[in-house]
């Protein structure tokens, strides 16, 4: 698929000024200013955060509501529950909230729905286990603020509700004592893309401060809340890059057992963002994905290392049972994909039997990379198809679903990524309606954009250089990895690895040579002879192999040389 390469313009008077005022390489100026950071304040605290850079949290609407609830609780010693999230992002919140009440003498529990039985948020059924069992505070994290007739059940039971959530509200916000929520509109906090555990940090952070507690009881905490941050793909900006940036440096020493075990267990050399989101967030999910998500929770709490070795072995075997699962489902979308009629369509929508409703998601994501279009893969069980869709940039899907709305039953999500729920019966019709739509919409026009830092040339490349850009993790949503052009270049070598599915290339300009390895790139072997005269796109790398540092290309796209 061709994509179009758009290259920002350098500001060299800026670019220089930043790079003598800060004392760092013209690359890393470069990328500052392409991040549209100019104010010299701003530049400090996305370099160097500090602990002192974390906002006020009683600007956050509610926070003195709930914060004084939770303190009383503390003090009459009430029967707390706290309800989360199966997600990585959920279980950390728990687990935070959950420990920091502990270390104050207050014993909670803690609800965790299950994802294939129960599915996200607050339900009434939990609400009346719950009550059953004689709470009279219920704490929300992750979760709670689409939960209105839940809180209303709540009420009517006599239990108070406090709602702590990072999730865009309804228009009528739920009637719990107190909403905690940046994303609502009295909002006043200057920052609202916290993620949920971010939140619940914010909530700890509010409770210390009216208790005179130390910083350190709260700060301690910031290796889970860095750990749920990263995994939940929020964009690593303001105060998530402080989170982010300083929790790092805890997770490396963590004192958590279950995360140390997992970390271990995992065996990456370098702990770091990648290191987050793609060895401890897919573990973790996986719990939650295959209807286990209690054991994710118990592997943060425990004390016991057996334990804790125990659990994470548990959890490697759903992540291999995860990727097994995604593999089948995503090779039999494949071969859907082959009908030449349905490559012609504007949106992806599929289903089948025996798809599992907890993995699709990430199958639908992995379609939508591949077609660049929207897609939608639904689960069918008995009369229901269950399932998720992820989009493109420039097509709101969320919206699309809200415009086709005639045959679903539930749906729920963002422009994005989407939950929906149709019956069997009407798959044909609900697919016929959306395809109509993204027909009117245009969707087969957009064209994929990468957006490109600098053009760069493989004699100015220098492992220094590479080094230097680590001061601008860590990467993520929000502050990805710098994309950098080199044009001209001839191939010296290349092949296909791992079965034809990976791709491994040496180039070569004059006479310097540079690898590139192109993750599920390996089709393009065969187009590109040795000897072509190519341009690609990648990101810088160092690859250390028997104890020699090399620098590589981890290739994202490649052309012809013009």
């Amino acid at each position: 698929m061709n994509k179009k390469w758009e290259v920002n313009e350098a500001d060299d008077i800026l670019i220089s000024k930043i790079s003598d005022e800060f004392n760092v390489s013209r690359l890393v100026a470069n990328i500052i200013v392409n991040k549209g950071l100019k104010d010299s304040h701003e530049i400090e605290v996305f370099l160097h955060p500090r602990r002192s850079d974390f906002h006020d949290p009683f600007l956050m609407p509610d926070m003195e509501i709930a914060t004084n609830r939770i303190i009383k609780a503390i003090k009459d010693n009430e029967k707390v529950a706290i309800y989360g999230d199966y997600d990585v992002d959920g279980i950390t919140s728990s687990t935070v909230l959950k420990r920091f009440l502990k270390d104050r003498g207050l014993e909670t529990d803690v609800y965790i729905p299950n994802r294939l039985n129960e599915g996200y948020g607050l339900n009434e059924e939990a609400i009346k286990e719950i009550s059953e069992k004689k709470y009279t505070l219920i704490v929300t994290v992750d979760c709670g603020i689409t939960g209105n007739k839940e809180i209303e059940l709540a009420n009517s039971l006599g239990i108070e509700t406090v709602v702590t959530d990072h999730h865009e509200p309804t228009e009528e916000l739920p009637k719990a004592l107190a909403v905690v929520d940046c994303k609502r509109k009295d909002n006043k906090y200057p920052f609202n893309g916290l993620a949920g555990v971010g939140v619940a940090f914010k909530l700890i952070q509010a409770i210390s401060i009216k208790l005179g507690i130390k910083e350190e009881e709260y700060l301690k905490y910031l290796d889970l809340v860095c750990v749920g941050t990263i995994s939940d793909i929020v964009p690593l900006v303001d105060e998530n890059r402080t989170i982010s940036k300083l929790g790092l440096r805890l997770v490396k020493q963590t004192k958590n057992i279950g995360l140390k075990v997992l970390l271990d267990s995992i065996g990456y050399q370098k702990i770091d963002s990648n290191t987050i989101s793609f060895g401890v967030a897919p573990r973790i999910n996986a719990c939650g994905r295959m209807g286990h998500e209690k054991e994710a929770l118990d592997l943060f709490l425990t004390n016991n290392i057996e334990e804790a070795q125990k659990i994470t072995q548990n959890l490697n075997k759903y992540n291999l049972e995860r990727q097994e699962i995604e593999k089948r489902i995503f090779n039999e979308v494949q071969e859907m994909m082959q009908d030449p009629e349905e490559q012609k369509l504007p949106c992806i929508v599929l289903g089948k039997e025996n798809w599992h409703h907890g993995v699709i998601g990430i199958v639908s994501s992995k379609i939508t990379d591949i077609y660049f279009k929207p897609s939608i893969l639904l689960c069918i069980e008995d009369d229901l198809a269950k399932g998720s869709g992820r989009s493109v940039p420039g097509f709101d899907l969320h919206e699309a679903l809200e415009k086709c709305g005639t045959y679903i039953k539930q749906f729920g999500g963002h422009s994005m990524a989407v939950g929906v729920t149709i019956e069997k019966a009407n798959f044909s019709k609900f697919k016929d309606e959306l395809e109509e739509y993204g027909t009117k919409m245009n969707v087969n026009s957009i064209v994929p954009i990468i957006k490109i830092d600098e053009k760069i040339q493989l004699q100015d490349i220098s492992i220094k250089d590479i080094k230097d850009l680590e001061l601008l993790e860590p990467f993520g949503e929000g502050n990805k990895m710098p994309l950098f052009q080199v044009s001209n270049v001839k191939i010296a070598s290349i092949r296909a690895l791992s079965e034809g599915k990976h791709l491994k290339m040496t180039l070569k300009d004059d006479n310097k040579f540079i690898d590139t390895i192109g993750f599920n790139m390996g089709n393009l072997s065969s187009e590109y002879p040795i000897g072509t005269k190519i341009d690609v796109v990648g990101n810088l790398e160092i690859n250390n192999y028997k104890g020699m540092e090399n620098i590589q290309i981890n290739l994202k796209d490649i052309r012809h040389s013009l």
